[in-house]
């Protein structure tokens, strides 16, 4: 139940304020002094006060700001029977919600505390949304290459500095580029994503630039683009090595002059934005054959940024698995989960060569379909997490023992698997890698082991990404 504080030196006025809120449904407690008021606070804090000004010893103005120090988030709403304008004006500036001149009305004081709790429910609901999305921008991973990165980002954000941020597709390339922009002095301006991917080629100049009205069929109203929505921020260019060389020419000019014009327009624009781009592509190959722009490619990569790809930084694969399963719960109300340690072992053996991508789809997969408090191996078969030529040390991260104690043998278990194919991919993946533990890494070794070519066991290693 929602639970008020009145404070006053009147009894009556207590009494009566007491009486309507009671029968609004509220707690109600009482204080007939700044000082009582005080020590109350200290034994329990309410969800709001309602605090007269004129009170006996530390008057309501000085309990005011007092309570902002230590209950900042407190909604307080003011009363007085000598209400001015001024006073009204310095009780809001030292932050009450709402100022009463008494005598109140009934509707009135419902009125303001309702309003006064329906805003600060809000405000909760807020900082709860700000919380929950900055955990899912957050880079987790204690791998030497990722303490790199965040110095890398410690370094350079506060700069104006173009970046160009590389790696294999899912490895967390927008998180790099969403932490730059915390980390730098626009923090405060949009951040604004553009998959330069997923736009068709005829749009791209629209969506980047603006239009205006009537400059293409569909165009029924001057629109700004991602640059101009972006002005005083940062602007991430995701995937850039998919965008054709016209909206590559003007991008370059757009970087060069800090200026843009719409689609069908004649005038230019001033932006004021920073350009951190990301791709998965050579773009060094693509720069050579033509199909990215050499000047427009030095522009963006000033200081290039390269994400690791999962399977190498595999230290980090437990604390992400713990991460996003205990976020996902916390979102998705549902009863609070664990990894068990073999399990913890099983996706620290996985490639993933979808990487951070695809364990957070697994592990999402895990939380809504295992069964129990703790996730084990078996849910990871069930779900067909580990199905694949993914694994590497058998399906568990084994280095010794049996293989057929690695991946079990009954048909259903080879039917957890992916089925037969699966299996046996899976299976040959864990030899291949035991027998390289056993030789050191030395190809040739491994190969005697395994009673295979040489040329062959490399294009096996290549093919189960196991070359790491």
């Amino acid at each position: 139940m929602t639970r008020i504080l009145i404070v006053d030196d009147e009894k009556n006025i207590r009494r009566t304020f007491g009486m309507v809120l009671s029968g609004e449904g509220f707690e109600v407690s009482e204080a007939e002094s700044g000082e009582d008021a005080l020590a109350a606070l200290a034994a329990e804090v309410p969800d709001l006060m309602i605090l007269d000004v004129k009170l006996p010893g530390i008057d309501g103005l000085e309990v005011l700001r007092r309570v902002r120090l230590e209950h900042p988030r407190l909604p307080v709403v003011m009363i007085s029977g000598h209400g001015t304008i001024a006073t009204a004006v310095e009780a809001t500036r030292d932050g009450a919600f709402d100022f009463l001149e008494k005598p109140c009305s009934r509707d009135r004081v419902v009125l303001a505390v309702r309003n006064a709790l329906r805003i600060d429910k809000l405000d909760r609901e807020v900082r709860t949304l700000r919380r929950r999305e900055k955990d899912r921008h957050l880079m987790v991973g204690e791998s030497e290459s990722m303490k790199a990165i965040r110095e890398q980002i410690a370094r350079v954000a506060p700069t104006n500095a173009r970046i160009l941020i590389r790696g294999e597709s899912g490895t967390g390339k927008e998180l790099v580029a969403r932490a730059l922009h915390d980390a730098s002095e626009r923090a405060n301006g949009p951040f604004v994503k553009v998959n330069c991917a997923a736009i068709p080629e005829e749009l791209i100049e629209s969506e980047l630039f603006g239009a205006v009205k009537g400059a293409y069929t569909g165009s029924t109203s001057d629109r700004d683009g991602k640059f101009v929505q972006a002005h005083g921020g940062t602007l991430f260019l995701d995937e850039i090595g998919d965008m054709s060389l016209r909206a590559q020419a003007k991008v370059l000019r757009a970087l060069q002059e800090s200026e843009v014009e719409k689609v069908g327009g004649s005038g230019v624009q001033k932006v004021d934005v920073r350009v951190v781009a990301a791709t998965n592509r050579d773009l060094e190959a693509d720069v050579k054959e033509g199909r990215f722009r050499e000047d427009l490619f030095y522009r963006l990569n000033v200081v290039p940024v390269v994400v690791p790809p999962l399977r190498s930084r595999r230290g980090d694969v437990a604390l992400l698995a713990d991460h996003f399963l205990s976020r996902y719960c916390s979102e998705c109300n549902l009863p609070a989960r664990e990894f068990t340690d073999e399990a913890r072992q099983l996706l620290t053996g996985h490639v993933w060569p979808g990487n951070v991508r695809e364990l957070h789809n697994a592990v999402e997969r895990l939380a809504i379909m295992a069964s129990g408090g703790a996730i084990g191996p078996n849910d990871l078969r069930a779900t067909g997490v580990l199905a694949g030529p993914g694994l590497e040390h058998g399906v568990g991260g084994a280095t010794s023992g049996p293989l057929d104690a690695i991946l079990p043998a009954t048909p259903s278990a080879v039917l957890a698997e992916g089925g037969l194919v699966k299996a046996r991919q899976a299976f040959e993946a864990a030899c291949i890698r035991q027998a390289l533990d056993e030789s050191a890494g030395n190809v040739s070794a491994a190969a005697r082991l395994l009673g295979i070519d040489r040329t062959n066991l490399h294009k096996k290693i290549v093919a189960y990404e196991l070359d790491d």
